[in-house]
């Protein structure tokens, strides 16, 4: 029988300490999270945890990792369908439902920072952003690409972290939904707002800069392009800052 490299036996503690981590992290939240508590989980001497992870910090990174993928790959099982707003909804959900089901991991990921020092929380983050993208491929935004992603992703943060530092029987089950349709409300074009502009410019200023963004053009050189760029998610977010003269960015 061939024995086991050295390479796959550090993998392999590897491993039974993120999981040691992860199970105490699910079962008692951070706090159970000790250098002794995960050592004595793994069966390891606690000098391995700094060894492979340099310290217990770069240890809970792996494991908010962990939990990142996990949501990923939730995530992809969703798929598109022909309404970008329904997949945004679709999504928002299945976001909240996470949050929820496993709230000491979810605090692990954003709670503490650790979503954009994590690549597969950069991932998800950019998921969303190709899912708003369709939406204003479409013509479906009120404002820019970016400042739509930021502001549904802040309002699901936060949803979750609210609802989670309130005990379950006091949660409002009801302020998920509202506060995802007062969104969808906020950042697209199928919902009455009053104080959207009367024009169609920021839709279709999103639109052409997501054309650009997904084929280019040969008319105009990288920089020219990186320039209409910009003016167009000026333009796409003007009316929701402020025109000019009136203390918004013009």
């Amino acid at each position: 029988m061939e024995k086991p490299t050295k390479r796959s036996s550090a993998a392999d503690t590897r491993e039974r300490l993120l999981d040691a981590a992860a199970s105490l992290l699910s079962h008692g939240g951070r706090e159970a999270v000790s250098t002794r508590a995960v050592s004595a989980g793994a069966g390891v001497q606690a000098p391995t945890i700094y060894r492979l992870f340099g310290d217990m910090n770069g240890l809970l990174d792996a494991v908010a990792t962990h939990g990142f993928r996990t949501y990923l790959a939730d995530k992809h099982s969703l798929g598109d369908t022909d309404d970008p707003v329904d997949d945004l909804r679709r999504g928002w959900d299945l976001h909240i439902e996470f949050g929820l089901s496993m709230p000491a991991f979810y605090a692990l990921m954003y709670g503490e920072g650790r979503e954009r020092a994590s690549p597969a929380g950069r991932e998800a983050y950019r998921m969303l952003r190709r899912q708003i993208g369709r939406v204003g491929a479409a013509e479906g935004l009120r404002m820019s690409v970016d400042r739509a992603t930021l502001i549904m992703h802040a309002s699901g943060v936060g949803v979750v972290l609210s609802l989670l530092a309130t005990p379950p029987a006091d949660r409002d089950v009801e302020i998920s939904p509202i506060v995802r349709e007062q969104v969808l409300r906020t950042i697209t074009t199928g919902h009455k707002d009053e104080t959207a502009t009367p024009t169609d410019v920021p839709s279709r200023s999103v639109a052409l800069h997501e054309a650009l963004r997904s084929s280019g053009t040969a008319a105009l050189t990288p920089a020219e392009q990186a320039v209409l760029t910009e003016w167009l998610d000026r333009m796409a977010d003007a009316d929701r800052v402020g025109r000019p003269g009136a203390g918004g960015r013009s």
